[in-house]
């Protein structure tokens, strides 16, 4: 989405840096005044606390706000504008006369980016079986009409009459959205359906699915919720940290627990696969003298995901677009969040997560080398790898592109190029990369 590319985070944020304290045995945990009804009297880990702030029925961030996904009213004709400044001023006025937070490229760059994705899909697709797309969070459905659009034009009349696309959106209000953006073209309507659900329940996939099939996610894994671990100093076991209410019900706070969570201690180990070396003495005394705090974001959130597909959806093919990185982000700790809200057209962040009370965007970095292991390891194959109780091959092909390479490869660049050369999609997204993974032989 534009708002969390390199370009306009200069352009319309408002940064404010913050001094990390280094979090000794004496120093209380983090506290907030803000989100205390997302917590009961009970303690809960971080993933559940984020996923209410998000996800809340009645406070989450995406319940309450139906336009925190932008729709742009037109497409924009790159070809007719100057260069970069012409496209700045451009969205500068978009972003302005819009009430929403963001806009995704998908809807940024229609129907371009859709179309790459619908390419690089027939291109790798068996075109002899009938072709069927899961997305999840489809957000205002442009996706899902630029595939079906594309795909009707482009491949054989077999390929689009047999086609089913289904949506897996939480939002109901987005639900809604995605139909009406599909519907535009008649005859999608046969072939698109929505169902309201999470896509990390399992039981709303029903039985397995035993055909091939393509899963999309565009921009989804970086608001999955993550937990937190932690370590005082370098040597020390990680543990699971907790968000409680303090006795005065008004603010928040962290615990520390040894890891006892199933999805963290699973993410630690996939973590940790080739790192199971002993700490040596020099280390051990190091980290006494220079006691240095450790504070690792896991997505633990995104593993139950693909657990949920692979089991479900074991044939499937996976392409994912998401940030690799993000800029400027003050809250500490590897693959920490921006924490964002939009007041009066004007984007600012939160110091601490702590702070988010359903009107702020959480959004995270996407490691893709660890994204990769866990697809590997929900596939099976990772796991008896490591345990050399099988001499069996991947069970997975994957790769990772920059956006730029990938649309070079599959889409029409000159579509999203300005007069004098300049190409937002190509120059601005360079935090931003693809995931394509694709069943082997080796699956049963």
């Amino acid at each position: 989405m534009f708002s969390r590319s390199l370009l306009s985070r200069n352009l319309n944020f408002l940064f404010h840096r913050r001094r990390v304290i280094a979090y000794e045995s004496t120093t209380p945990p983090f506290q907030a005044l803000y989100s205390t009804y997302f917590v009961d009297d009970k303690p809960i880990l971080v993933r559940d606390f984020i996923h209410s702030a998000l996800y809340h029925p009645k406070h989450g961030y995406f319940s309450q706000r139906s336009k925190s996904v932008g729709v742009l009213e037109k497409s924009i004709k790159f070809n007719q504008l100057e260069g970069r400044k012409a496209y700045m001023n451009h969205l500068d006025k978009v972003y302005k006369q819009s009430d929403t937070s963001w806009f995704t490229p998908v809807e940024l760059f229609k129907p371009w980016y859709a179309h790459g994705i619908a390419e690089a899909i027939l291109r790798t697709a068996n075109l002899s079986v009938p072709l069927k797309i899961y997305e999840i969070g489809g957000g205002s459905g442009t996706c899902a009409k630029g595939i079906m659009d594309y795909i009707m034009l482009n491949a054989p009349a077999r390929v689009y009459n047999s086609l089913t696309y289904t949506s897996v959106e939480i939002s109901p209000s987005l639900a809604e959205i995605q139909k009406e953006t599909v519907g535009e073209v008649r005859s999608h309507l046969s072939k698109f359906k929505v169902e309201c659900r999470d896509a990390a329940d399992r039981s709303g996939w029903g039985d397995m699915e035993q055909q091939p099939c393509w899963v999309i996610m565009l921009e989804v894994l970086d608001n999955l919720a993550h937990d937190l671990i932690y370590s005082e100093n370098q040597v020390l076991p990680w543990k699971e940290v907790w968000v409680e209410k303090q006795p005065d019900r008004k603010t928040l706070s962290e615990l520390y627990k040894p890891l006892q969570d199933p999805l963290i201690k699973c993410c630690v180990e996939i973590m940790e696969l080739d790192s199971n070396q002993p700490v040596s003495k020099a280390r051990s005394i190091w980290s006494k003298v220079f006691p240095k705090p450790r504070r690792c974001w896991l997505p633990t959130s995104c593993l139950k995901l693909l657990q949920v597909l692979h089991e479900a959806l074991p044939k499937m093919s996976l392409i994912a677009s998401d940030f690799s990185y993000l800029p400027d982000v003050s809250i500490p700790g590897e693959r920490a969040p921006l924490v964002s809200t939009k007041k009066d057209g004007h984007s600012s962040d939160y110091k601490s997560y702590l702070e988010a009370k359903g009107d702020a965007d959480i959004f995270f970095p996407t490691d893709f080398w660890l994204l990769e292991r866990m697809d590997h390891y929900c596939s099976g194959w990772l796991k008896m790898h490591q345990d050399k109780s099988s001499k069996q091959g991947k069970k997975r092909r994957t790769l990772v592109l920059d956006t730029s390479s990938f649309m070079e490869e599959f889409g029409l660049p000159s579509k999203t190029r300005t007069k004098d050369g300049y190409n937002p999609l190509l120059d601005d997204f360079k935090n931003t990369k693809f995931y394509l993974s694709v069943p082997t032989h080796n699956i049963k």
